[in-house]
C-alpha cells in the first residue's frame, strides 16, 4: 500500500465515522492515529458524549471484529480473558475465550473495575496475548483496545494504576459538541427509526494490517528523532513534574508521529506533527508535584510549555522522501 492510499483510506474512515458520531474530527483523527501506530486509546469523558458509539463505529468502518466489556466493581479477570470449562463429552477441560478475543475491544468504563481486573488487560495490551492457568493464547490481529472512563470525580470509580496508563499510546477526550453539533444529533435522530446511528464498512479484509505496515515505512529524520527525545527528557526536568515520561513514551511518540504523517499523506515526519500529537501521547504519563496538583495545573499545559521551550529543528527532505 502506498502512502497516498493510507491518506485516502484514512479520510474515508473518518468520513464514515463522522456519519455516526458528532464530534471534533481532530479527536477522531487522534483515535485513528493511535490505531495505525499499533497502540491503544483511552477516552475520558462524562457519560453520554459518544465514547461507546465511537469505538463501535471505528470497528465497523475498519471491517474488524468488535467486542464490548462493561467494567463493573464485581468483574473478575477471568470474565475478561476467559477460563477453562469442563467438557462433559470429552471429559477434558477446554479453554473458553473471553470477550477480549476480538480485533477491537471496548473496555467500557474501565475505571469502575478493581485494579486487579484492570491489570488483566496489561499482558493483552502489551504482548497481544493472554495467559490463563499457565497456558498462553494469542489474540486476533490487529488488536486494538479503546478504553473509556468517567472522570475520577465521578462516584464509584478507581484511579487507573500508572502501569495501566502507560499502556495507552494516547489519551484524549471527545467533549461536548457545540450548539450546531448538538442540534445535528437531534436532526439525524429525527430522520432515523432507530435510537442509535451506525457507520458502514470502509476497509476490505487485510487492509487495516496494510495500513499499519505502511506506517512502519514512514521516515523520521535524525534531527526530528533527537527533537522527540529532548521533548520527552524535558518532562523529567520540569519543576511541576514529579515523575516524567518513561523511555517507552519516547518510542510511542515516535510511532504516533509516523502514523499522523501517514494520515496526512507524507512519507516523512515534520516537527509540527510531533508538536500536534505530543500532548495526548505524553500528558497522561506524567505525575505532577503536590504543589502543581493543588494549583490545578493541567498536564497538557505542562507538555505544551515544554514544546514551546525546546528549539524546533529545521529539516530538509529529499524528493524521494517526499
Amino acid at each position: 500500500m502506498e502512502i497516498q492510499d493510507v491518506h485516502s483510506r484514512s479520510n474515508a474512515i473518518l468520513d464514515e465515522v463522522g456519519r455516526a458520531v458528532i464530534a471534533d474530527r481532530k479527536v477522531m483523527r487522534t483515535v485513528l492515529t493511535g490505531f495505525l501506530a499499533g497502540g491503544h486509546v483511552l477516552l475520558e469523558d462524562v457519560p453520554g458524549t459518544g465514547k461507546t458509539l465511537t469505538a463501535r463505529s471505528f470497528a465497523t468502518a475498519l471491517g474488524l471484529s468488535f467486542s464490548r466489556i462493561q467494567f463493573t466493581p464485581d468483574l473478575l479477570p477471568s470474565d475478561v480473558t476467559g477460563t477453562h470449562i469442563f467438557n462433559e463429552k470429552t471429559r477434558e477441560f477446554e479453554f473458553q475465550p473471553g470477550p477480549i478475543f476480538a480485533n477491537i475491544v471496548l473496555a467500557d468504563e474501565i475505571n469502575r473495575a478493581s485494579p486487579k481486573t484492570q491489570s488483566a488487560l496489561l499482558e493483552a495490551m502489551e504482548e497481544g496475548q493472554v495467559t490463563v492457568d499457565g497456558e498462553t493464547h494469542m489474540l486476533p490481529q490487529p488488536f486494538f483496545v479503546i478504553a473509556t472512563q468517567n472522570p475520577v470525580e465521578q462516584e464509584g470509580t478507581f484511579p487507573l494504576p500508572e502501569a495501566q496508563k502507560d499502556r495507552f499510546i494516547i489519551k484524549t477526550s471527545i467533549g461536548y459538541p457545540d450548539e450546531e453539533g448538538e442540534l445535528e444529533i437531534i436532526n439525524r435522530r429525527a430522520e432515523r427509526t432507530t435510537a442509535t446511528p451506525s457507520a458502514g464498512r470502509v476497509c476490505d479484509d487485510g487492509e487495516p494490517a496494510d495500513l499499519r505496515e505502511t506506517v512502519e515505512r514512514v521516515h523520521v529524520d535524525p534531527d526530528v528523532r533527537r527533537y522527540i527525545t529532548r521533548v520527552c527528557r524535558a518532562t523529567r526536568e520540569n519543576s511541576r513534574v514529579k515523575t516524567g515520561v518513561s523511555p517507552r513514551a519516547t518510542q510511542r511518540l515516535f510511532e504516533v508521529s509516523r502514523a499522523l504523517a501517514a494520515i496526512n499523506g507524507r512519507m516523512y515526519v515534520t516537527p509540527d506533527e510531533v508538536k500536534t500529537i505530543a500532548p495526548p501521547v505524553l500528558a497522561h504519563r506524567i505525575v505532577l508535584t503536590a504543589d502543581a496538583r493543588v494549583g490545578n495545573v493541567d498536564k497538557r499545559t505542562v507538555v505544551r510549555d515544554i514544546l514551546d521551550d525546546i528549539e524546533v529543528p529545521t529539516v530538509q527532505y529529499t524528493q524521494q522522501q517526499q
